[in-house]
């Protein structure tokens, strides 16, 4: 019987299985898809290579958890840093985010002047400087008695932040900026989306303070795209089973067993990488599937709409850009496409002279269900957003070597799951209402963007650790 079992292979699962392996326990890990990273893998599509929807890789320096996790596993990533971390584009006007806070105030002053964005900007950079130096802290969700034992270790947090715990982000901006332009509201609205996956007038301030304020972390871009970042994390474990998906979990005698077509695994403990949402699926036990309704509500059927594209070009490019638009384009929910080049010099993910790039925008998987206009309605949006890009960046048509989209029901048949960006971290889903990394079936955990503590590289790499705290390893 192994002592792990964690089944699925995005951020999350992929780095607790790693972690465990190289602290001697008998792990397994399970991939229902022929590579690894789920919504963060790389695919290959008619001879290029694409990230499939996580671009970024946050998180990654001294003092900060992703780098913390991929040093207790003993796996250094190959990636170059990148500064800015984003070129925000909005009425023809480039702002790129530097990391230095300076750097970025003489850029920003160039196109949203005003006189107190000095105090504000500092503001959030000295919020997450504070937030990612705190330690201690941890969630747990077995029971309410450890709930409420772990929430008061969120005391130093609380009191440190509470002006900004209670007042919703667009109240809070537009009263310290008191006459704040829409264009310049539309310009911070949309960067917080990035991050919280929801708007200002849903989220508290502090939550986004840390959104508006990642790119005054280190950000990197991964060589060869992510498929090389989860190759590495995983390179030294010893049973990944790629191509093997699990259809059915029992519990039995206080451990599990995991059916795949062709084969079972019993597990002392059971470590899932799926969403909340879907997770009853897998299961006939009760309990389990009780548990796992609580949170269905949570599904907020928010996805991404993506364009991936091949061109060739000698020009330079940034590794990513926000082009917000004044109008949401048709069945999206936002106005602000996010689109990813690959390194002018990374022959890995496509041939010399090429750029290979990942755009994404946000939209309802209810919106994509109709079979009548499916094909229709696809077409339609990637045709608007290829020409946005082309027309913001100087691209021209014959330029583009390969074109082609993925909707909400492309990831449903892929990965399994439709509603992308996890949990958005609004006040109605703070904690303690989050779901967390343990659950009240004994020797059941959890990982992921559904779960404590929220999505990207450096919200479900929190998960990773707090999870590390439960688990006692």
């Amino acid at each position: 019987m192994r002592d792990y079992a964690v089944v699925g292979s995005g951020i999350g699962g992929t780095s607790i299985a790693a972690y465990l392996d190289a602290k001697g326990y008998d792990t397994v890990l399970f991939e229902k898809e022929p590579y690894l990273g789920g919504c963060s893998s790389t695919f290959k599509h008619k001879g290029f290579f694409y990230n499939t929807g996580a671009t970024t890789l946050a998180g990654y320096e001294d003092g900060q958890v992703v780098k913390e996790m991929f040093d207790a596993i003993g796996f250094v990533p190959e990636v170059i840093p990148t500064d800015p971390a984003i070129v925000i584009i909005q009425n023809k006007k480039f702002t790129p985010r530097y990391r230095d806070l300076n750097k970025f105030l003489d850029a920003l002053q160039k196109h949203y002047p005003h006189p107190r964005n000095r105090e504000f900007w500092t503001l959030v950079h000295d919020i997450g400087k504070e937030f990612y130096s705190m330690n201690g802290y941890y969630y747990a969700n077995r029971s309410i008695l450890s709930k409420t034992l772990s929430l008061l270790s969120y005391l130093p947090l609380m009191l440190k932040f509470q002006r900004y715990l209670h007042t919703n982000a667009f109240d809070f901006i537009t009263r310290f900026f008191e006459d704040i332009s829409p264009e310049y509201m539309r310009f911070l609205e949309a960067q917080t989306m990035i991050v919280a996956q929801a708007h200002t007038k849903e989220i508290n301030f502090f939550t986004a303070a840390l959104s508006l304020g990642y790119t005054f972390n280190e950000t990197h871009y991964p060589i060869g795209g992510f498929k090389n970042i989860f190759k590495g994390i995983t390179s030294s474990m010893k049973d990944v089973r790629m191509n093997s998906e699990i259809i059915k979990i029992e519990r039995k005698n206080g451990h599990f067993v995991l059916h795949t077509k062709k084969e079972t695994t019993a597990a002392k403990k059971l470590i899932l990488n799926s969403t909340v949402y879907d997770s009853s699926s897998l299961f006939e036990d009760r309990p389990v599937r009780q548990y796992y309704k609580k949170y269905t509500h949570l599904d907020n059927h928010q996805s991404s709409f993506m364009l991936y594209l091949s061109i060739k070009s000698s020009a330079s490019f940034a590794h990513h850009y926000q082009i917000i638009q004044e109008k949401n384009h048709p069945f999206t929910l936002s106005n602000a496409l996010f689109v990813s080049f690959s390194d002018k010099d990374d022959d890995h993910i496509c041939a010399p002279g090429h750029y290979s790039i990942t755009a994404s925008i946000h939209t309802d998987n209810r919106w994509w269900n109709d079979k009548s206009t499916y094909a229709q309605q696809k077409e339609r949006l990637m045709h608007l957003l290829l020409a946005s890009i082309c027309d913001t960046l100087d691209i021209k048509d014959s330029q583009v070597v390969q074109k082609f989209a993925a909707t909400p029901k492309t990831f449903k048949h892929y990965i399994k799951r439709s509603q992308l960006g996890g949990n958005p971290i609004t006040m109605k889903n703070f904690l303690p209402r989050l779901p967390g990394n343990d659950t009240p079936v004994k020797n059941l955990f959890h990982v992921g963007d559904s779960v404590y503590a929220a999505q990207g590289w450096p919200g479900v790499m929190l998960g990773v650790k707090n999870l590390k705290k439960l688990l006692n390893v």
